[in-house]
């Protein structure tokens, strides 16, 4: 309904105002630029809410859309997807191991239990020989062709890749995908991409969303900080705390980084040190944003295709939190307007639960 108005309806209708691939037309046609330019104005409608000299900065992980990788699991999907190719060009193979993987597949079961250990590794190994196998089949087929070429060519990384390498593939419809570790207990690894944030210390407004692969939290300062001072068209930001992920650098451009440090280096007043305390207390707020930012604005699982994909989601959820913040301002301002002008001269004798409670009632 609320889609149907703002796209110019005149009356409601039981029906979708589009195609679901439309949307993701109008992404491709806007691009990263376009995408850019929403989030410059999700800025500019918080008004002198964004120009906040001080701002706080954090990375956190962009997990993508695919299942958690193990070898076993990617040496069937190109199993699965050599099988689709042959079926599609009308080549004959030798053998499809159909009745050989269900076999196999019920010996990978329970490989935890001591007695399951080494068949099931067994069975890993074979998976991966009948994989290399279909590959180099259908690598000979196709000799001429060079339509799969680059997804061959995949297929034989992920199958000469081992344990230690570096420049993984963890996926095959999303080869981009980075395995990052930020220290969590409960989640030791993400699959995606790093983000990073900039926001206002005292209002909260997002300035600077950009993503990046899987760079040194300080490696990522000075793009982040450009795409700020782009979007908000003037040099604004004069100081801005991170935390000790950030070690290692003190100032980029006229912005001054401050990161949690031992007061002994320097000798500075109480009053300074009380001042620098809270400022980094504050930073901390960065950190429930970028839970609301996973919960309620889709950063938690990034749906859309490949490293643009990645740069358009991120920047998205930021321009949906900067328009949520203005909409519930706006309404918290209307809320007050009718409290004071029309309801208070009526309810000035009630006490303000009653108020409260009859005003939650009439709206």
């Amino acid at each position: 309904m609320y889609y149907q108005y703002f796209c110019g309806s005149n009356e409601f209708e039981a029906k979708y105002p589009c195609e679901a691939s439309e949307l993701v037309h109008f992404r491709k046609r806007i691009g990263e630029e376009g995408v850019e330019l929403i989030l410059k104005e999700s800025i500019r409608i918080n008004g002198d809410d964004s120009n906040d000299p001080n701002v706080s900065i954090d990375t956190t992980v962009q997990e993508k859309n695919i299942t958690y990788p193990t070898d076993n699991k990617l040496y069937r999907k190109i199993i699965d997807r050599c099988e689709e190719i042959s079926t599609k060009e009308g080549l004959s193979v030798r053998q499809s191991y159909r009745r050989i993987l269900k076999k196999l597949s019920v010996d990978q079961r329970f490989r935890n239990h001591p007695k399951n250990h080494g068949k099931a590794r067994r069975a890993d190994r074979k998976v991966k020989t009948i994989a290399g196998r279909l590959v180099r089949e259908l690598e000979r087929n196709l000799l001429t062709d060079t339509t799969y070429q680059k997804e061959l060519e995949l297929f034989k990384k992920v199958l000469s890749q081992q344990k230690e390498d570096k420049n993984k593939i963890y996926s095959l419809h999303e080869p981009e995908v980075e395995c990052i570790s930020k220290g969590k207990e409960h989640k030791k690894y993400e699959f995606g991409n790093k983000v990073s944030l900039i926001v206002t210390q005292k209002t909260g407004v997002i300035v600077g969303a950009k993503s990046f692969r899987n760079e040194y939290d300080g490696h990522t300062l000075q793009a982040a900080l450009d795409q700020a001072e782009k979007l908000l068209e003037k040099d604004s930001i004069k100081t801005a705390k991170v935390d000790r992920g950030y070690r290692g650098i003190s100032k980029i451009n006229n912005v001054i980084i401050q990161s949690p440090k031992p007061f002994n280096d320097k000798p500075q007043t109480k009053y300074q040190q009380n001042k620098l305390k809270k400022q980094y207390r504050r930073r901390a707020a960065i950190e429930a944003m970028i839970g609301h930012l996973k919960q309620d604005h889709r950063l938690n699982r990034n749906y859309y295709k490949g490293i643009i994909g990645d740069s358009l989601n991120v920047m998205l959820s930021a321009a949906a939190y900067n328009f949520r913040r203005a909409m519930r301002k706006w309404a918290s301002s209307f809320w007050l307007f009718f409290d004071r002008k029309i309801y208070s001269p009526f309810l000035s004798a009630f006490d303000s639960r009653t108020v409260t409670f009859l005003l939650k009632l009439t709206f």
